[in-house]
Parts: structure tokens; sequence; C-alpha cells
């Protein structure tokens, strides 16, 4: 049985590295190569008096956009060609971890009812607001960041073959961190799948589902999202909400609390190559899901309870 699930998990590993290889080896060869042409270091001089706003050089512009068009890797991908400090690494990490992968995630989201504003609001704010913040709080971090496999880079290539080739061996050791975290990941994932884990972990939240404002029921599509992430639980949790008869409210304040923190195994260790403190950054985005979703819940409640006594009051 642990067997055949590691022979799964190991084949799903692969078909992810490869589905995902295909972005981001593509995507890093290409920026890589950007940055010996003049196109980078216009769009950098263009949008770099908005980055300073929030702590980061113009450079860091590209693993966003990158990041929230495409996906997490292909954000990675593209820090993994830049040099930059470990504070700035850290600011775009947190920032990715709200707000990365929007086509397809908020496709889940809009899925199971969730409005657009709501999703673009509170994944794009937690970006910016958390940029800013820590901005303005944390003092250090200016030392060049250094990214796992990857060697600082002392001197620039020179001429076409030299820069080619150093874009290619970018390109290569960003699909080997991908291959050492996805492959395990996905074992883990399809052992947790089939000995019912997941299940028993649902069972688990039901107490924070409660606490949480939420019914018992939404417990199975929270613990999803948690687990396995938007994109790679959208099946799980699109079924979980029909079949658990999960209110709109209730799948509203999940989806809240899900798209601040969600897949907090995977986020969090695909962050490890880039050299940056990952506790942190996880405490940080389970700290603000939680806050959130205990405001818009209470806020939600009270909306609710003054509605009540309108009607109440009619009658």
């Amino acid at each position: 049985m642990l067997v055949e699930s590691c022979k799964r998990g190991l084949m799903a590993g692969l078909k992810t590295t490869w589905t995902l290889g295909k972005v981001i080896f593509p995507v890093t060869l290409i920026v890589a190569l950007l940055q010996h042409t003049p196109v980078l270091p216009w769009v950098i001089k263009l949008i770099t008096p908005l980055m300073n706003l929030i702590g980061l050089s113009g450079d860091a512009a590209i693993p966003l956009v990158l990041g929230n068009f495409l996906n997490l890797y292909a954000g990675i991908g593209a820090i993994l060609t830049l040099d930059l400090t470990v504070k700035e690494v850290f600011i775009i990490a947190v920032m990715l971890s709200f707000s990365h992968n929007m086509l397809i995630e908020t496709g889940v989201a809009l899925k199971v009812g969730v409005k657009l504003w709501v999703v673009l609001a509170v994944r794009i704010g937690l970006a910016l607001l958390s940029a800013i913040v820590i901005n303005l709080v944390w003092h250090g971090g200016s030392e060049t960041a250094k990214y796992g496999f990857i060697p600082a880079k002392e001197e620039q290539a020179s001429g076409a073959l030299p820069i080619l080739l150093d874009a290619l061996q970018t390109a290569l050791l960003g699909i080997l961190q991908l291959a050492i975290i996805v492959i395990p990941l996905m074992i883990i994932i399809q052992i947790l799948k089939d000995k019912q884990w997941l299940a028993v972990f649902s069972k688990w939240m039901a107490p924070v589902t409660r606490a949480l404002g939420m019914k018992e029921n939404t417990s199975t599509t929270l613990a999803a999202g948690l687990l396995i992430g938007l994109a790679y639980g959208a099946g799980v949790m699109i079924q979980a909400v029909e079949e658990d008869g999960v209110s709109k409210k209730d799948v509203t304040i999940a989806f809240i609390f899900l798209v601040a923190c969600h897949a907090v195994v995977e986020d969090t260790l695909i962050f490890v190559p880039l050299g940056i403190p990952v506790l942190p950054l996880l405490l940080i985005r389970l700290g603000v899901a939680i806050i959130l979703t205990l405001a818009v819940a209470a806020i939600w409640k009270r909306a609710d309870l003054a509605k009540r006594k309108e009607a109440t009051y009619e009658h």
C-alpha cells in the first residue's frame, strides 16, 4: 500500500515537475536573456518610482508580474536571475505568497461562488500592505541574497554564447530545485490521500472552523485548501462545497482565509532555495489569515443581526 502510494506520488511529482517546468524553464531563460537587452532596463526604469514606495528596486517588478500572471514557480524563476537583497527577496516572497497564480486560483474561487472583487481586493490589498509594513518595520536584510544551488555572480557574462550558456544553466538549476521540492511533496500528498488522512485532518479542523466563524461542514474545504492549495485542491474543494452544502457566507469566509493562506507546505518550502527565513513568512500568512477571517466573520455576523432586528421591527 505504502509502496504503491509512493509510486503514484513519484509519478505525480514527475508529472507536476514536467508541467511546471515547461513554464519555469522558458520564463527563467527568457528573463535571463532579456537582462542583456535594452528591454528590461527600460521597463525597470519606468516603474522604479512605484516599486520604491514598497521598498523594492525596479527589477522586483519582473517576479511580481510573472508570479501573479503565471505562478509562484515562474516568479521564483525570475528571482533566481536577479541580484536582490535578502530584504527585497523576503518582501517579494511575502507579496507573492498572498498574491500569485491569479488567473487560475481566482477562477477556482469564482467557481465556488466567491465574488471577483473580494478575491482581488483581499489578495492585492494584502500583498501591498504587507510590503509597506515590512519595509517600514524591518531595517535588516541588506546583504545580497544567495539562492540555494545558484552561486552569487561575480561578473556578468559577455558575448552571445556565454550569455546563452549562463541563462541555460540558471534555468536548468531552477528546474532541478523545483524537482527536489515538488517530488517528495507530491509523494507525501499521495500518502495523505490514500490513507484518508485528509478526511481525518478535516475532523481536526472542525473546532478551528467554528472558531473562525464558519460551520463545521466548511472544514473539508478549509483543510483541502490549507494542505493542497487552491489550484491543486480545486477539485476537492469544489466537490466539498457541493456535497457538504456549504453556505455562500461560509464559503466566502473560507476563501478569504485561503486566499491569504493556502498550500502551507508547498508555498512555504518552495521559498527555501531563495535563502530567506521561511518560518516568519508562514507565520505572517497564517496570522494575517486568522485576523482577517475573524474580522470579516464578526462584521458579517453583526450585519446579519442588524438585518434580523430590522425585519423584527417591521413585523
